[in-house]
């Protein structure tokens, strides 16, 4: 389903102007300008988004994956949403385990991001089961209850309205689905002066001397500050319309998974 198309690019409508402000890291924007600022970030990065990764958790961030693939406990013949799926890593994975029946959908709001991911999948002979879309996860342009599974890897943070991407996910998750956040969070509180240290000195300067970014990744610092603990997720996900939820906390709660369920 990888045609010669790098990507299906779905028409996304332009948010309109308000007096409604978020945050962008630490900055007060408005709400219509975050996706736009948030694409230039993964514009800049896209080409060296995984080594970053690896630089910047020590290849932690490849086991912390793995565990949400397993914790979603994807069947052959399931269709999986890898929503936010950038550089397509989980989407391999998923791919792996739908099988000839099944189906992955890699979406992402960022087109420079799908089109490494779409660069790398080819490379890795991943064609026959996946699919591509541009997609913004507050506007998801799927039918009601289309997937078996629905998966958002380090990309919740960067939405403007997380309370609708939820909503959004509940609608196209089928009854007896399950939905998996994995996401920066809150650390234990011994850890949080050397995290800090690390987030506001070591990765702007990875930044710097890698991606030729430093600003990118202190707007990833910041982004991470102003995300939702572990427990306001938790109630966000339930308010969502998700049962049975739970998180478990990783790497001291540096990263947490949140997992959800369609009744």
């Amino acid at each position: 389903m990888l045609a010669e198309k790098p990507f299906l690019s779905f028409a996304m409508s332009e948010p309109s102007k308000s007096d409604d402000t978020t945050h962008f890291g630490y900055k007060t924007v408005d709400a219509g300008d975050k996706a736009d600022l948030v694409r230039d970030v993964f514009d800049s990065v896209a080409t060296r988004y995984d080594l970053m990764n690896d630089l910047m958790s020590g290849g932690m961030h490849r086991l912390w994956k793995r565990h949400t693939v397993a914790e979603a406990r994807v069947r052959p013949g399931h269709r999986v949403l890898d929503l936010a799926g950038g550089t397509g890593d989980l989407t391999k994975r998923f791919a792996e385990l739908v099988g000839d029946r099944g189906e992955v959908v890699l979406a992402d709001i960022n087109a420079a991001m799908l089109a490494e991911g779409r660069r790398r999948l080819v490379d890795a002979g991943v064609t026959g089961n996946v699919s591509i879309v541009q997609a913004d996860a507050e506007k998801l342009p799927f039918a009601d209850r289309s997937f078996d599974r629905v998966c958002i890897a380090f990309g919740l943070r960067n939405v403007t309205h997380k309370d609708v991407a939820l909503a959004e996910m509940y609608r196209v998750l089928k009854p007896g689905g399950r939905m998996l956040i994995l996401e920066f969070s809150k650390p234990a509180d011994f850890l949080k002066p050397a995290y800090d240290l690390y987030s506001f000195k070591v990765l702007p300067a990875l930044g710097r001397l890698v991606a030729s970014d430093p600003d990118s990744y202190q707007y990833l610092a910041e982004s991470i500050r102003m995300h939702p603990d572990q427990e306001t997720l938790l109630d966000m996900l339930k308010d969502a319309g998700f049962e049975n939820c739970r998180y478990q906390n990783l790497a001291g709660g540096v990263v947490a998974l949140h997992v959800g369920h369609r009744i």
